[in-house]
Formats: structure tokens, C-alpha cells, sequence
């Protein structure tokens, strides 16, 4: 069955399948950015783990539209620090119509 995942930083939506494997995903990206897959880090932002390459989308228990956080390896051969916020006022406002927006 079709899913899609958003990638974090480059504002896109990767169809796939839950038995792709990350490096399916991350060669899908290489495509699109102009990365080799060997200077993408791919995280599940709802649980903070990196994913990895030989482990397919349902054995790391990534679901339809799950948010994923792409990180790029620096010059120093280190990967990007990934920071993603939920802004505070966002949560606030809602709450404050009731939720009916």
C-alpha cells in the first residue's frame, strides 16, 4: 500500500511503501536535492531516531505522513543538528479558539 512521509528541510513528500528500505528513500532524495545518500541523515521526528539504511519504513515504524527530519554531513564530516519546533503559539491559539479553526 502507497504511503507518503514529508521530509523536514526540503518541503517534500516522498511517495513510498512501508517495505522500502531507508536507502530507497534516501536514493528518492538524491534525485530531488542533489545529495549523495551518504551525506543524508534521515531522523523520525515523533521518536527522535535515526533511521537506518538497511531497515525498511515498517521495521522502524514509520506511518503514513510521519515527519522526517533530513540532516546533510558538514565539512568536518559531522551531520547537521536537527531542531525541530512546534511554535508555541500555535498550541495556544488553538486552544484558545476552542479548537474550532
Amino acid at each position: 500500500m502507497d504511503m507518503y512521509i514529508r521530509i523536514k528541510r526540503s518541503s517534500h513528500f516522498i511517495q513510498c511503501k512501508q517495505t522500502d528500505t531507508i536507502l530507497k528513500i534516501k536514493q528518492k532524495l538524491q534525485e530531488l536535492i542533489d545529495q549523495p545518500v551518504t551525506n543524508q541523515r534521515l531522523i523520525l521526528y515523533s521518536t527522535k531516531e535515526v533511521l537506518e539504511d538497511s531497515k525498511t519504513l515498517a521495521d522502524q515504524k514509520v506511518e503514513n505522513n510521519a515527519v522526517v527530519a533530513l540532516t546533510l554531513r558538514k565539512d568536518d564530516n559531522e551531520f547537521e543538528e536537527v531542531n525541530i519546533e512546534q511554535p508555541n503559539d500555535f498550541s495556544s491559539s488553538r486552544d484558545a479558539d476552542a479548537g474550532n479553526w
